[in-house]
């Protein structure tokens, strides 16, 4: 592969991960295209980008994951290259291929690995293949109810019927009991081909009581594969991650070997080129693949402190056909770090999205502290997307000293306007569970009480109408790209936002 310089990057996505693709772009030299939906005309990825094109109405479905409009709009700026962060077309293979048409350099891996690992029986199969643990079940999708009844009485109750394309939760459920299989069965099937157009579903060994580990790789066009070590990602709710950390706290370092040397032989198998990141379920000292996601993921900062790797800076070398430049033996462990993810959720309420004005953001600071950000102060966390406000990591020279930095940082943590995960991520912190490392995807139904987090609702009204005179005191509505108080509705399709850098 012959080594290509890229000149400008279209960032394929919105919010903190645009902002954090730009930032390294930037830092190398390379020019940064933004892709926006009507709602994010005023967003942060927006006015850091030395373009911008507006892609369509707010609905991810008729803007972000429309790839005619973001190939339209690398035509339109002369990109040269195409990062879709994670999430929205990140592992969209035909998209991924569409680039590649185009003539665009697509940096993550190639469509066939996308695919590959998209469709989680094959990429079962292939782990099979490859001598990658798994747990017990079937390689293949089951269509027919009966069927898998048979097997799943085969395993050994309990087990997991779940969707064989997509992931973040969907399309699974749990069944106990065998009198509960059918209706399981069914409502997996159906949220499947609700989630992903796809209703197939396997079968597979429910752990009770699992950790849920991943590693991260790194792999370049020339034949090099590296692990980057762990993530713990076992603090989740609804299947989703919260809280990750790096290492973890009961890998030993034989077993942190083994699972590294199993995640490059699935990354070699399946031919990886780029950053990714193969998943394992834990059970004391036996781990199982999970699946493989093409991409960057949300908790890769964790990494990046613990290695002193730019992760994002990788995949573009690795795009512009770069050797890595480095071996196994060259990577090392930096102490520990710890990641956040910060929310607009209503936390007592279930962990739902609660979106709205970010009346007053001041993030935390300080040695060891990191704060990725997709918002600002006076931003809106907007209804239609995801509704993270940002992603704060703390770094230590031990798991104590980053723990103890997360939960000071976590209490400088200033917000209003929006109700926030960081409460509970401070009940984390301080949990004895958490402390000791004893702990399991299950850490919130059999440690977590919702009801310990309610503030009081004077207190609550109190710091809303603060921070709301304060927003008036600043003249209230954040700034568009000229800097007259409001939001223009003439705004050109492609703006020179350069100006509007901060």
């Amino acid at each position: 592969m012959t080594p290509r310089r890229l000149q400008k990057v279209l960032v394929a996505n919105r919010g903190e991960i645009a902002v954090r693709v730009m930032r390294t772009c930037r830092e190398r030299g390379i020019a940064t295209v933004a892709v926006y939906s009507e709602a994010d005309r005023d967003a942060l990825h927006v006015r850091l980008a030395d373009e911008a094109v507006e892609i369509g109405p707010p609905p991810s479905s008729e803007s972000y994951l429309v790839g005619g409009a973001v190939l339209d709009a690398a035509r339109q700026t002369g990109a040269d290259a195409v990062h879709p962060g994670y999430g929205f077309l990140s592992e969209n293979a035909a998209f991924a291929q569409a680039c590649g048409e185009a003539g665009l350099v697509w940096i993550g891996p190639p469509p066939e690995a996308i695919r590959l690992m998209g469709d989680k029986t094959e990429a079962r199969k292939l782990m099979q293949a490859a001598g990658v643990p798994m747990a017990p079940g079937t390689p293949d999708a089951i269509a027919e109810a009966a069927e898998a009844e048979r097997v799943a009485g085969e395993i050994g109750y309990p087990v997991l019927v779940k969707a064989a394309a997509g992931g973040g939760g969907k399309g699974m459920r749990v069944v106990e009991r065998p009198e509960d299989f059918r209706a399981g069965f069914e409502r997996a099937t159906s949220e499947a081909e609700s989630a992903f157009g796809d209703g197939r579903v396997y079968v597979e060994k429910y752990l009770v009581g699992p950790r849920h580990v991943e590693i991260q790789v790194l792999a370049d066009a020339h034949g090099n594969v590296v692990h980057l070590f762990e993530r713990e990602c076992s603090i989740q709710r609804r299947h989703q991650k919260v809280i990750e950390e790096a290492p973890s706290a009961v890998l030993t370092p034989d077993l942190r070997a083994a699972m590294g040397e199993a995640a490059v032989q699935a990354a070699r198998a399946c031919d990886y080129v780029g950053a990714g990141t193969v998943e394992f379920l834990l059970d004391g000292g036996a781990f199982y693949f999970l699946e493989m996601n093409t991409r960057l993921q949300v908790e890769h900062p964790v990494t990046e402190m613990i290695t002193g790797l730019d992760l994002v800076a990788e995949q573009i070398r690795i795009a512009e056909g770069e050797p890595l430049g480095y071996g196994q033996d060259d990577v090392r462990i930096w102490g520990h770090a710890v990641e956040c993810r910060v929310y607009a959720e209503d936390v007592p309420a279930g962990f739902l999205p609660a979106p709205g004005p970010l009346l007053r953001h001041r993030p935390a600071a300080g040695p060891g502290v990191r704060v990725d950000a997709g918002v600002e102060e006076g931003d809106e966390v907007p209804v239609y997307y995801d509704p993270m406000v940002s992603k704060l990591v703390a770094w230590g020279r031990t798991r104590d000293e980053a723990i103890a930095r997360m939960d000071r940082a976590l209490g400088e943590y200033d917000v209003a306007g929006v109700r926030t995960t960081i409460p509970f991520c401070r009940y984390v912190m301080g949990h004895p569970a958490f402390r000791s490392g004893d702990f399991d995807t299950g850490f919130v139904a059999e440690h977590f009480d919702a009801s310990a987090l309610a503030p009081s609702p004077d207190a609550e009204r109190t710091a809303l109408l603060a921070a709301g005179l304060e927003a008036l005191g600043r003249g209230g509505a954040p700034t568009n790209a000229a800097g007259d108080g409001a939001r223009s509705p003439t705004a050109p399709a492609v703006s020179r936002w350069a100006r509007r850098r901060r």
